[in-house]
This record gives C-alpha cells, structure tokens and sequence, in this order.
C-alpha cells in the first residue's frame, strides 16, 4: 500500500499483543493502513476487536510492539514517552464515550486549559472559545459547569474542546456511547459537520453502522486484521 502526498496517517506493519496471566492475546496483527488528509475513517468491529488500542497507536497514546505509527511526517515508534505526549498536545483531538470535563472549570475554561497548553492565552484563547462554543451550539453557555448540562451538551463542549487546537487529526472513540438514539444523531451530524468545514481528519471507533456510514470510509477489524475488502468508501445510501 503506497502513500501519496495527501497521506496523513501511515501504518506499517503494526502489531500489538498483550499478556493475560499466561496466555498472549493478539490485539493487531502487522496492520497497514493509509488515511488521508481530511477524511473521515470509521474503525469497526465487535467488542475486543482492537479499535481503541489502534485509535491509542494512532493517537500516541501507546506505543506497537512491531509497526510504524506515522502522523503528519512524524513517526511516533521513534519517539520516546515525553515526545510523544508533545506531539499528541499539539496535534491530536480527543473524544470519548465519557466526556472527560473537569467538574470544578466552567465550559469556556475546559476549553481554554487545552489552548494555554498549547500557547493560546488572553484574548486569542477568548475569541477561539466564543467561535468554538457558537459552532457547536452552546454560545451561551460558556460560564456553565459541567453538572448543569445534559449529556448531548457535556459531548459538545468536549467537541469544542478537542478541536480548539486545530488538530491534525480528531480521535473519536465511540464518541455517541453515552448518548440517546436521537442525540447520538445530532451529534454525529454537529462532528461531521465541523470536520469537513475545519478539514479535520477524522478517525473514529464505532459500533453504530449508521454512525459510521457518515464517514468517507469504513475500516473493519477481524482477529487484529483489517478486511481489506471493507477498506472502501462508505456507500451513504446502502443503509448499512
């Protein structure tokens, strides 16, 4: 598999096995896998497949017993821990099942912590904030804490909050797990939304065939292999 000049993420070979008392268990299996600048790739599969410890490869978070990791030029299998948390602040989004706000800051300074982290302070940290909160619909909700909002809300801020760094790539790990059917819609359709205007690469673990027909491509997992013959385009009107 060959990558262009368009190729964000790169993966060669990667593998990643784990011990459970005696007994190895193979996570990924020598996986390959190119993901283009400004797409959006959903990573599906039964529980236990390998989709978030390959989202944690590709994010920095763990580092492949074989393999390359390759994100945006650099390759994080040469890095060590420290970098690697250097270049995931700078360059990656997150989003969880569990939205991970901090109980005791306000919306506006959930948001704002990953911008001073990143050297986004006073004003420019307060006009990105009222810019972020106004696309995802919370404009005037800044000064709220998280107790006070509703799940779809508290998913929203956490949207905002992963894209206030202008990432290369936003990780999405089951991002609508926690959500009702018809917030779980708006959600997905808010994410999709701001990612393609923002020309965000999108990668995102799911178990919903409808959440991941939203993506470019669906990507399936199967006994630490990608299906290569599922590494297509999504087909928008199959209904799968």
């Amino acid at each position: 598999m060959a990558a262009n000049d368009n190729t964000l993420v790169r993966l060669r070979g990667l593998s990643r096995r784990f011990t459970e008392g005696e007994r190895e268990h193979v996570v990924l299996d020598g996986v390959d896998l190119d993901i283009e600048r400004g797409e959006s790739v959903a990573i599906c599969g039964r529980s236990g497949s390998g989709k978030s410890t390959l989202l944690n490869l590709i994010g920095g978070i763990d580092a492949p017993d074989a393999g390359e990791v390759i994100v945006d030029a650099v390759n994080l299998t040469t890095l060590n821990e420290h970098e690697r948390t250097l270049f995931r602040r700078r360059h990656i989004g997150f989003v969880y099942q569990a939205f991970n706000l901090i109980p005791t800051l306000s919306v506006s300074d959930n948001i704002r912590l990953v911008l001073e982290l990143n050297d986004v302070k006073g004003r420019s940290a307060t006009i990105r904030i009222n810019a972020l909160l106004d696309a995802v619909g919370l404009d005037g909700r800044a000064d709220s804490y998280p107790d006070v909002l509703s799940g779809g809300e508290q998913q929203r801020v956490a949207m905002a909050r992963a894209l206030s760094h202008e990432p290369a790539v936003l990780i999405a790990d089951e991002p609508t797990g926690n959500l009702d059917d018809a917030t779980a819609e708006r959600i997905i359709a808010l994410l999709s939304d701001i990612v393609r205007e923002h020309g965000t690469t999108l990668v995102m673990a799911t178990h919903s065939s409808r959440v991941a027909a939203t993506c470019d491509r669906v990507i399936n997992l199967h006994n630490g292999k990608i299906d290569a013959a599922d590494a297509v385009p999504a087909d928008p009107d199959s209904g799968s």
